[in-house]
């Protein structure tokens, strides 16, 4: 029976300076530094090839296709981009401490939203939504492997809520121009919306 694939890469790294701050819509590009590492893992690793490529609308996910797909015109998706933080966005943990409602959002509290931003429940509404119709699309189709480049948090809870084995959000992590292969069996989506998570992206190259 004909399967799917669908590569999850994380975008490339923003600026060191943000590290360790909440940054979810809003559009910083890629760092010097970021795009230098992604030229370098595309040099010497393998990306996978693929007949589409989907992205977060966000510069830091465009600029990523652009360096590693310069070939391909990535269809440009609203509902990939990262959880909207509102007016937690720039802030760190640390700044945000004490805040109960911080404090409940980071326990998982599905109710739980920044002020002005996305609450988890929300978050994970829109992007199932949108990845069930990414693969009903490709499945009808017929488009056997195609590339999401979005976020981190984006590919974690997706990975959380589909992926075989089953695993929590944080046991998804990667690391930035990186992610995951999901293989989609038609009859298993159809039956449990579920897939199985089969390798990591970049793979690295064979010695000749």
């Amino acid at each position: 029976m004909k399967s799917y694939l669908i590569h999850f890469i994380r975008h490339g790294a923003i600026d060191e300076t943000l590290a360790g701050k909440y940054i979810g819509v809003t559009d910083v590009a890629l760092s010097e530094k970021g795009k230098a590492e992604l030229r370098r893992l595309d040099y010497e690793c393998r990306y996978p090839g693929a007949a589409a490529v989907f992205t977060s609308p966000l510069k830091r996910c465009v600029e990523t296709c652009k360096i590693l797909y310069p070939e391909q015109t990535p269809l440009v998706i609203e509902q990939l981009s990262e959880c909207n933080f509102g007016e937690w966005e720039g802030k760190t943990a640390e700044e945000l401490k004490g805040d109960p409602n911080f404090e409940k959002w980071l326990a998982g509290d599905n109710d739980a939203k920044p002020p002005r931003g996305e609450s988890n429940a929300d978050f994970i509404r829109r992007i199932c939504l949108m990845f069930e119709s990414i693969v009903d699309g490709l499945i009808k189709t017929g488009t056997t492997e195609s590339v999401i480049v979005t976020h981190g948090g984006v590919i974690m809870t997706l990975l959380a809520v589909y992926g075989l084995p089953q695993a929590k959000p944080f046991e998804w992590t990667m690391d930035n121009g990186c992610g995951y292969s999901l293989r989609v069996t038609p009859m298993l989506w159809q039956r449990d919306k579920v897939c199985e998570v089969s390798g990591l992206v970049p793979e690295p190259k064979e010695d000749d």
